[in-house]
């Protein structure tokens, strides 16, 4: 789960032009040092420890080159979709359902957030904890902290967020593998994200995000609740123009930019909405078939602070909503797997 801007790809052809092998960090460096010396200042960490950790760390162009393309930026809607939405990914979908039904049903009961909103969210992310990452997060971290000029300030403090992590939950900085950018676990948290949102599902006392499913549930439903969740409300409806609109998916903005009421004045026509004042935004994609017409409300754009994408926001939710007509749909099994009567 990144949460941030990339640059442009002309920046990045010249920055991986430049970038050596992999190497090791070099902990000489000023900017390192700087790093280190603020994490001793302001949080207490004994800087040898520091160094050597680093030392550890090597700086990988393939995370670089990662960074440069993005299926956001680099597939149409149509072609992103199809990358989710497949019948194995939903069989999928619908057998860790079934196998953690009471898991889930605890989660969406308690936060409000449903239960194919968690699942679509893990469909997405790591294909429901089956892909969680091949990168050590101690080397994804240290190349884009002090390798990728163009957000290395991000970085450096997730760095930091990485390290208290690991001083106040106990996470192997030198083992634990996530994603090219850093994140972490089934819901691929990035470390500031897992400090600020990660919650104990299962009452251990422990937050968990890389071997208990409670918490990992209970991890993804704080996190949309915190970022304004409303139980029970619309996510988002597919819509059809009465009249041309001067719109395309360049203009798709990450919050929502009008109301209902206004998007039906502009020539939309849509269903089930939470009311004429309810904030909405209007989101075109490039389907297969042409140009396809959403409107998003604030449920969906919640979706977008998970990832900072429209395309991500509307793949999770349609994945999560298949899974759950698949499980809806499926035959009904006693406790010990065979069939009800």
């Amino acid at each position: 789960m990144l949460r941030t801007s990339l640059p442009a790809t002309a920046a990045l052809a010249a920055l991986l032009l430049a970038a050596p092998a992999s190497h090791a960090l070099d902990t000489s460096r000023e900017d390192v040092q700087a790093w280190v010396n603020s994490l001793v200042r302001e949080q207490g960490l004994d800087a040898d420890y520091l160094l050597a950790t680093l030392e550890n760390a090597r700086s990988q162009p393939a995370i670089l080159d990662a960074m440069a393309r993005p299926a956001e930026r680099s597939k149409t809607w149509a072609e992103y979709r199809a990358i989710f939405m497949t019948p194995e990914r939903i069989r999928a979908g619908v057998a860790f359902w079934q196998a953690h039904a009471g898991e889930l049903a605890s989660a969406a009961d308690r936060s409000g957030v449903p239960a194919e909103m968690l699942v679509g969210i893990l469909g997405v992310e790591t294909y429901f904890g089956r892909h969680t990452g091949k990168y050590r997060v101690l080397d994804s971290l240290g190349t884009l902290a002090f390798d990728y000029p163009p957000r290395s300030s991000f970085f450096r403090s997730e760095l930091t967020q990485f390290f208290l992590l690991a001083r106040d939950d106990g996470v192997d900085v030198d083992r634990v593998l996530g994603s090219y950018a850093g994140a972490m676990g089934a819901p691929q948290f990035m470390p500031s994200s897992y400090r600020a949102y990660a919650v104990d599902g299962d009452g251990d006392g422990r937050r968990d995000l890389f071997n208990s499913w409670p918490d990992v549930f209970a991890s993804i439903a704080n996190y949309f609740v915190v970022h304004g969740w409303t139980s029970g409300e619309a996510v988002v409806a597919s819509g059809t123009a009465t009249r041309p609109l001067a719109r395309k998916p360049a203009d798709n903005k990450l919050a929502a930019g009008d109301t209902v009421a206004g998007l039906r004045r502009l020539g939309l026509r849509f269903g089930a909405s939470p009311g004429d004042h309810a904030p909405a935004g209007l989101l075109v994609l490039d389907g297969a078939a042409g140009p396809e017409y959403w409107v998003g409300f604030r449920n969906f754009f919640v979706i977008t602070r998970y990832n900072r994408s429209v395309m991500y926001a509307l793949a999770a939710h349609q994945l999560g909503q298949a899974i759950g007509e698949g499980v809806r749909a499926a035959p009904a099994t006693a406790p010990d797997g065979t069939p009800a009567p």
